[in-house]
């Protein structure tokens, strides 16, 4: 049980300084992943040493595959191919990770043996039936609680075939468990989607030496090749960089350099809403690491204006509407973010619990089913709850730098699940938190 955290957020000088983002998340749950049933040994620098990828890295311990850490964020991963993961002896915990448990449901509904994927009590509440219907199309035998809820139970030995299938909602994580199953089934698997999202996994499948064809909102692959290890860069988490990015434009004075983010079109789009908003963001250096686009990002105060968000725009920013919640906050104008659904079944109902804890802080902020009105102006200090979604936590500690006053920020133990040293990274550059 991780111990109860609370910050309190006030307002700073100018925020100034280069950056050190962490590794991107979802790049280091596939990697190890990846990395575990691929022939031979691969190395990953640039892990992200968080709590959610450290537990996917244990659960592949788990089953029998050796993983060495010679350094901080790195590691050495003796893959054991493709049926060589060995019966769990308990429940394989994911911890707070949707990702993982997600993910290594494709992996596991191919395998021989039976298996249980558990997490927190926040990931206990997270939506599950969007992979367990394909998978279950698949040939795979998995079952959840009431409501499609975890724990999910995987039965072994199941003959997976490929299928065609058009995917209902915009989720990266439910096209990764299809095509992670994909490897293990019987044919092709073929997986179209509404909206492109990012395309971590076929990138990744591809480095692995997985043949397959992508393009976006289109994946096709094969059963019955193999995966051949390789070593992978992991860039700096861009969901990460966010905070710091919208921090930096909001508060008078500031210029930060972020240095080498990970900046795959289908996870920037915040970056393209921002500048809509009459953000001043620059991209140095841009190059390709590890098959992924990567840049240093300057970023400097801007006077931002309302806007509508473009519908197009909030697949590729999902992680990111806590922190645009922040940034409305301080425009001029009225912001509207709409199609956004999705938000109500991440790690917490990130609508609800930005809005309430903006209008605890004097914001004026209007619900909707599928986003918020936002009405921009300034903010008093006062208390908010981020109801240990990690993500909520880092936004209103952005927020507090506004404030008139202190902002209380109940419930951050989480942020280590993605940003392990925000607190500290967070005050090296300006910022003025208090645990």
């Amino acid at each position: 049980m991780t111990d109860r955290v609370d910050w309190t957020s006030s307002a700073s000088g100018p925020l100034r300084g280069d950056v050190v983002i962490p590794g991107d998340k979802s790049i280091s749950h596939r990697a190890v992943m990846l990395a575990a049933i691929a022939d031979g040994v691969s190395q990953v620098d640039g892990f992200l040493e968080g709590e959610d990828t450290r537990a996917t890295a244990a659960i592949f311990a788990q089953m029998g595959v050796r993983i060495e850490t010679p350094s901080a964020s790195r590691r050495i991963v003796h893959g054991v191919g493709m049926d060589g993961l060995q019966p769990p002896t308990a429940a394989l915990d994911c911890g707070n990770a949707g990702t993982g448990m997600r993910l290594l449901a494709g992996i596991l509904a191919g395998q021989r043996f039976d298996s249980i994927l558990v997490g927190d009590e926040s990931l206990s509440r997270r939506p599950m039936r969007r992979v367990i219907d394909p998978l279950r199309a698949m040939g795979a035998r998995i079952d959840a609680e009431t409501g499609g809820l975890p724990p999910l139970r995987i039965g072994g030995g199941a003959a997976l075939r490929g299928i065609a299938y058009s995917a209902p909602v915009a989720s990266a994580q439910v096209k990764s468990a299809v095509l992670l199953a994909g490897l293990h089934a019987d044919g092709e698997t073929d997986l179209r989607e509404l909206h492109p999202t990012r395309d971590y996994t076929e990138r990744m499948l591809s480095a692995f030496g997985w043949p397959i064809r992508f393009e976006p909102g289109r994946a096709r692959l094969w059963g019955g090749h193999r995966l051949h290890a390789t070593d992978v860069v992991v860039p700096a988490d861009f969901s990460s960089a966010a905070f710091f990015i919208v921090a930096a434009i909001l508060v008078p004075g500031s210029r930060l350099l972020l240095r080498a983010v990970g900046l795959n079109p289908r996870r920037t789009g915040l970056v393209n809403a921002l500048r809509l908003m009459g953000a001043d963001i620059r991209e140095h250096d841009r190059r390709e690491e590890g098959g992924e686009a990567v840049a240093d990002i300057e970023v400097r105060y801007s006077r931002l204006r309302g806007t509508a968000i473009p519908a197009d725009l909030v697949p590729d920013m999902i992680d990111e509407f806590p922190i645009l919640f922040v940034a409305a906050a301080a425009a001029d104008g009225i912001t509207t973010i709409s199609q956004a659904a999705e938000l109500r079944v991440k790690e917490s109902d990130r609508i609800a619990v930005m809005a309430t804890g903006l209008r605890s802080l004097g914001v004026r902020v209007e619900e909707t089913p599928d986003g918020a009105v936002i009405i921009g102006g300034s903010l008093r200090g006062g208390s908010v709850d981020s109801t240990g979604d990690h993500r909520c936590a880092m936004s209103f500690a952005v927020a507090g730098l506004l404030a008139d006053a202190p902002v209380r920020i109940a419930d951050c133990a989480n942020v280590a699940t993605s940003f392990p040293g925000f607190f500290e990274r967070a005050n090296e550059c300006g910022f003025a938190l208090e645990s």
